[in-house]
């Protein structure tokens, strides 16, 4: 089994306050597990209208399977126009 973990930093050029901010990332997130059934949590930039970090975890008895998966999930985020991905840092364990 091998675990993949990723932070993805994001630019939301949208958001004028921590709220609206909130309501984005929340969505963000929900379409996130739904889509590909990974973990994902923020964290980091809390208190940052624009800014984000995403934790996200993936488990998969396949790397390649994973790579596979989290190459789909970047070209998600990349694809999304209410965001801009500015850095994703991965690591397998």
């Amino acid at each position: 089994m091998d675990v993949l973990c990723a932070e993805v930093e994001l630019h939301l050029p949208e958001c004028r306050s921590l709220k609206q901010k909130r309501g984005l990332i929340k969505g963000i997130k929900q379409r996130i597990r739904d889509r590909f059934g990974v973990s994902v949590a923020e964290i980091a930039y809390h208190d940052k209208w624009q800014r984000a970090v995403l934790g996200i975890a993936l488990v998969s008895s396949d790397i390649k399977l994973g790579e596979s998966l989290f190459q789909k999930l970047k070209n998600h985020l990349d694809s999304d126009p209410r965001m801009w991905v500015i850095d994703i840092q991965e690591e397998w364990r």
